[in-house]
């Protein structure tokens, strides 16, 4: 049976496509400890005065401007993200430790997921949901398998933003495939 040249160069542009991301994220997952001193990182944005006066009885709000609609807020100021479901339903919102490499303010999609995985700090992960690629590093959302949130070795470019193993869960069910992720300041 003869195959037409469009489904044959169909399906090897599918192929490509396919080794391309999967070389991108290995290469992302084994990105060198020490960045070249050239490299500059931006460094992490000052908490916002309104998380450093939140009463911890009150619900956190959204921060303004994060867009409207079922997304992932995510405030690198803030050390926070909202799981923001459908109208009238509360946000589920809570603290997160951010990586040593931070995504720029913007609204991204979630493009793969991993149920578990050693994590490019070599921690074992669950639950990785990943959303951007900032200077050659995946970002995403995890939390380690021992369920600890520890600060990152700030001399290592890692992009995992660490939650508890319970907020991972609820991460996992929220953002799916093609799910909006807001990255505020």
């Amino acid at each position: 049976m003869a195959r037409s040249s469009s489904g044959i160069v169909a399906g090897l542009t599918a192929v490509a496509i396919a080794a391309v991301g999967l070389l991108g994220y290995q290469a992302s997952a084994t990105a060198p400890a020490h960045p070249p001193k050239a490299a500059q990182q931006e460094p992490a944005p000052a908490p916002s005065q309104s998380a450093v006066k939140q009463d911890p009885k009150k619900p956190v709000p959204v921060p303004e401007g994060s867009g409207t609609g079922v997304r992932v807020v995510y405030s690198v100021g803030q050390k926070r993200v909202w799981l923001v479901g459908d109208a009238g339903q509360e946000p589920k919102s809570f603290t997160v430790m951010p990586s040593t490499v931070h995504p720029k303010a913007g609204s991204y999609v979630v493009g793969s997921r991993s149920g578990a995985v050693t994590g490019s700090d070599g921690v074992p992960i669950e639950h990785v949901v990943r959303f951007a690629s900032t200077e050659g590093v995946a970002i995403g959302f995890s939390a380690r398998a021992d369920g600890a949130t520890p600060e990152p070795d700030p001399n290592k470019k890692t992009g995992g933003i660490r939650m508890t193993k319970a907020d991972g869960d609820a991460m996992w069910a929220f953002a799916t495939i093609n799910s909006k992720v807001v990255v505020v300041p």
